[in-house]
């Protein structure tokens, strides 16, 4: 979510006709005729596509359209997916609305067709808020997945990887809504689709036609539905790519590596896990942990990538039965400053309504059930989530492989991955390294950094609502797990009477009813585990290639069970050639090669054009 800020107003202020169909306000246009809409529709866009014969013996297709509205076009799409796809094929979509309508409101609009209730009520049931920025909208009883940006249409197509197989051009009319069919969108739109690709739009307009051929595609006038005389249908040259399948190695089984593989899955690769012991051995196995965002009120990107990744976590989490321990996580202001601060993020456009809430004292007092002076922030959308729920269903479905990691070695066809002796573990078409800080052996001169830390827990105290400080409290489901400490520098710590002493006073500091309810439990319910977490110069996780066919997900802090599953879509889509999840301004932070010297030119600008500090 690096969108700019949306308009103040970012209403379609709409309108409803007698007939019960809806009116852009903010246009003076009509998003449908109720009379004729799904006609017009099918008409147009599927028909316009060559749908459903264009995806006839596809693995994978992907759809873009411009002007997303009531969902009318993607729910008539996904019905004729669902009646004709290929098992096991995926469809992608990706969409874009400047002036999102609620659910209520779309709901409203497409109950004009009972014929589209099953699958309407689908996509309704996955509606995102309209926050700017990248939303995902799973489907997957229907191997399907939306990814809608909220923002403004050339933003959104800069953002986009793409490829699209198929477009739909559905904006505002040009006259009213030049805008969407500027010529950098229509630039933007061939640039972002794959050889072959088909375009429909219900305009003729000369300056859509010409911008449509100036830019590669070859365009045919063809006969209007109802009382609209000509449509336009359009093909961009080649032919689309023969697809492959892929074998995928992925080091780790912690919530990165579990996450890639879920990814990996779902869109059709054969994937090999490669674990020293047991899924989440490492710093993703204790009992509880909290998903909760960076909170960043001076780095948009730093604030939106994280309000994506909780979003897409929190939708995925829900999804798993017993995952989810708690929701909402108070987070409590630590110093003077953070009053401040965390009246910023609370303000912040990223978050839907109500998901960020300041809270006074005597609130959080209330909350916690003991006295503080702290103020602090709700966050509604953070969860306490159990790790063992969500590791070993992600991972089921790849084939495992117990044995440690020693060498990597690159051959002419992908990679190979070689054990302590020698001896050949796997090899495979890509790999992908998702082994926490433990990545730092395989691959040195990533810029990864350990931090050792030690959780400790209680069985049968009264469960506690979440709550972070500095420190943290979770509830495990049978109790709760309390700390950790943070030592930096320690690559192989153990468990120590000394830290669970610290994690005891670090409680006591903020919650001291809680410390003592933990003080008076006996020595045979209480628990600790330490592990190391890998963190980076910037706190920022490094995900993407990191040598040609091996790629990277670690570098994820204390932040794994919110920022994986999102940069795990992002992995898999890279590696199987997909539509990524993440906007390219993420992709471009976030690359993992991100803090190597950049070749210069004489005048101190890089050989991409833009400024080293910028890469």
């Amino acid at each position: 979510m690096t969108a700019a800020p949306p308009p103040d107003d970012a209403s379609p202020q709409l309108l409803w006709a007698e007939d019960g169909s809806p009116r852009s306000g903010r246009f003076g246009d009509v998003y449908f005729s109720k009379d004729d809409g799904l006609a017009e529709t099918r008409a147009v866009f599927l028909q316009g596509c060559g749908l459903p014969d264009a995806w006839s013996g596809r693995s994978a297709f992907t759809v873009g359209e411009l002007g997303f509205g009531t969902g009318l076009n993607i729910v008539t799409l996904l019905d004729l997916w669902r009646r004709t796809r290929a098992d096991g094929a995926r469809l992608r979509v990706f969409s874009i609305e400047g002036f999102p309508l609620t659910r209520n409101e779309a709901a409203r609009a497409l109950a004009a067709w009972p014929e589209l209730a099953e699958t309407a009520a689908g996509v309704l049931d996955a509606w995102p808020a309209g926050t700017p920025g990248f939303h995902r909208l799973d489907l997957p009883q229907w191997g399907a997945t939306i990814d809608l940006a909220v923002g403004d249409a050339q933003w959104a197509l800069e953002q986009w990887s793409g490829p699209a197989d198929a477009w739909f051009l559905d904006g505002f009319s040009p006259a009213l809504n030049p805008g969407m069919w500027s010529p950098e969108i229509l630039a933007l739109v061939a640039a972002r689709s794959a050889p072959g690709a088909r375009l429909a739009t219900f305009t003729v307009a000369g300056a859509v036609r010409r911008g449509l051929t100036e830019h590669g595609f070859t365009v045919e006038k063809k006969p209007g539905h109802g009382r609209k005389r000509e449509r336009l249908e359009a093909r961009m040259a080649g032919e689309a790519p023969t697809e492959r399948p892929r074998h995928v190695a992925v080091i780790g089984a912690g919530i990165a590596g579990a996450a890639v593989v879920r990814a990996l899955i779902a869109e059709g690769a054969r994937v090999t896990v490669v674990e020293a012991e047991r899924a989440g051995a490492g710093a993703s196995g204790f009992p509880a942990s909290l998903v909760t965002p960076r909170l960043d009120a001076g780095d948009a990107f730093i604030a939106g990538f994280h309000a994506q990744a909780l979003e897409r976590a929190g939708s995925l989490y829900r999804a798993l039965p017993g995952a989810v321990v708690a929701e909402e996580v108070l987070q409590l202001e630590q110093a003077p400053r953070d009053a401040a601060r965390f009246d910023k993020i609370a303000a912040q456009p990223l978050w839907p309504e109500g998901a960020m809430q300041r809270l006074a004292p005597a609130a959080c007092s209330e909350r916690l059930g003991e006295p503080t002076t702290r103020g602090g922030l709700m966050m509604g959308q953070a969860l306490a989530v159990r790790s063992s729920a969500i590791l070993e269903p992600w991972l089921d479905g790849a084939e495992r492989i117990t044995g440690r990691a020693g060498e990597l070695e690159a051959t002419p066809s992908g990679w190979r991955v070689k054990g302590d002796d020698g001896a050949v573990l796997i090899e495979a078409d890509a790999l992908v390294l998702t082994a926490g800080w433990g990545s730092a052996r395989l691959a040195p001169d990533l810029p990864l950094s350990p931090v050792a830390g030690q959780a400790d827990w209680t069985r049968g105290a009264p469960p506690p609502r979440p709550v972070a400080w500095g420190g943290y409290v979770a509830p495990t489901g049978d109790g709760m797990l309390y700390g950790a400490t943070h030592d930096r520098g320690v690559e192989a710590p153990e468990a120590s009477d000394e830290a669970s002493a610290r994690n005891q006073a670090t409680l006591a500091g903020a919650l001291p009813a809680l410390a003592e309810i933990v003080r008076q439990t006996s020595d045979e319910t209480r628990g600790r585990r330490v592990a190391v977490r890998a963190t980076t110069p910037d706190r920022l996780p490094l995900c993407g290639a990191w040598r040609d066919g091996l790629h990277v997900l670690t570098g994820l802090g204390s932040r794994g069970f919110c920022v994986a599953p999102l940069l795990g879509e992002h992995l898999s889509a890279t590696i199987m050639g997909r539509p990524s999840p993440l906007p390219a301004e993420a992709v471009r932070r976030l690359n993992p090669r991100r803090h190597e010297p950049q070749p210069t030119t004489p005048s101190g600008v890089d050989s991409k054009g833009s400024s080293p500090g910028d890469i």
